[in-house]
């Protein structure tokens, strides 16, 4: 065996089988067939393994756990994408520990060992922001996943024992900017402040819709503010910036409805009356669209349905049923008052 501490990763393959079927044998399952159930606890026995929080029906070292890490509890969309993952797990008797990271990859793999040493049953990474461009950055999270299920919301990874719950961004920004371009408004600028695999989708998903609808997009017109995410006016000053060079556009697509607003704030700065002169589409649906004036469309990432089908294929992994790898939600534009209907 490796150098390393005996996992149930390991079990799965001395026994050639997968992390679920040793699942289900450490759980009593009757639906594993003698032989497989022998080569399993064969492996188990060879190995010296002891079985650890997927054992919850033998009643071994379970936790009843869960943890958690998110860059930044702050963040709007993190902090109820927390919420909906407690009361989820609440729901199904299990206990939380959250770890807020930053964005720092050390810090992350510090966490996440810091998690697995106090023997939770599984973890799930919040935000698409912990996937990286390399599998070296992500190789953290395929370790981990060598102890307990990992489960990504909103971002993507391809490895044994890893689960991921996303939106699709890329679609949802495709169809609000062809709506926008629908309604009669070409000149449109993109504002975002996240370079992260969500990030990066939903930027290609606003270059593809431009592009067949043969709409130019000047790069003065993909803006990045790098500033503090609670920054409005650091955000609507950014735009102002660019009006004083001469950039000019009647509508924004931003990638969160903090951005938005700014473009809101922006608009009514030059005395632009909105929808009619300017439109704007935010992202998340978040409380801020409602708390705008005029109220913001936003895409409804449907984040909720994400947390309870994250939490339901957590549920199903513990109790050693094979769940998909990848699931994906499509989102949808929640309309308000900051965009126009389409041009008949």
């Amino acid at each position: 065996m490796k150098d390393h501490a005996t996992t149930i990763y390991d079990i799965s393959e001395l026994a050639g089988v997968s992390i679920a079927t040793v699942s289900r044998v450490l759980n009593g399952s009757p639906n594993v067939s003698d032989a497989t159930r022998k080569k399993v606890l064969d492996a188990i026995e060879a190995s010296g393994y002891t079985p650890n929080a997927f054992a919850r029906g033998l009643g071994l070292n379970t936790m009843k756990t869960i943890g958690i890490l998110a860059a930044d509890s702050s963040d709007l969309y993190l902090a109820k994408a927390i919420y909906h993952l407690e009361r989820e797990l609440r729901a199904n008797d299990y206990d939380c520990l959250l770890c807020c990271t930053g964005y720092e990859l050390e810090n992350r793999k510090s966490a996440i060992d810091l998690l697995i040493s106090k023997k939770v049953d599984g973890i799930i990474l919040v935000g698409s922001n912990f996937i990286y461009d390399t599998d070296e950055e992500n190789a953290y999270i395929v370790e981990a996943a060598r102890t307990v299920p990992v489960m990504l919301l909103n971002g993507a990874l391809e490895a044994p024992n890893v689960y991921s719950i996303t939106s699709d961004d890329y679609k949802s920004m495709y169809e609000a900017a062809s709506e926008l371009i629908d309604s009669g408004v070409t000149n449109i600028l993109y504002y975002y402040n996240s370079i992260s695999y969500s990030g990066k989708r939903k930027e290609k998903g606003f270059r593809s819709a431009l592009k067949d609808r043969g709409v130019t997009v000047p790069e003065n017109h993909l803006q990045y503010f790098d500033g503090t995410r609670e920054d409005v006016p650091g955000m609507a000053a950014q735009l102002l910036a660019l009006h004083k060079k001469g950039v000019t556009f009647d509508g924004v697509i931003a990638a969160d409805d903090t951005l938005a607003m700014s473009a809101v704030k922006y608009a009514r700065t030059l005395g632009l009356s909105i929808p009619e002169e300017f439109s704007v589409i935010g992202y998340n649906n978040s409380m801020l669209s409602t708390c705008s004036d005029p109220e913001l469309s936003s895409i409804d990432n449907k984040l909720e349905t994400l947390c309870q089908h994250l939490t339901a294929t957590l549920m199903g992994v513990l109790g050693g049923a094979d769940m998909p790898k990848i699931t994906v939600f499509s989102g949808e534009i929640a309309h308000r008052k900051t965009t126009r209907p389409k041009t008949t």
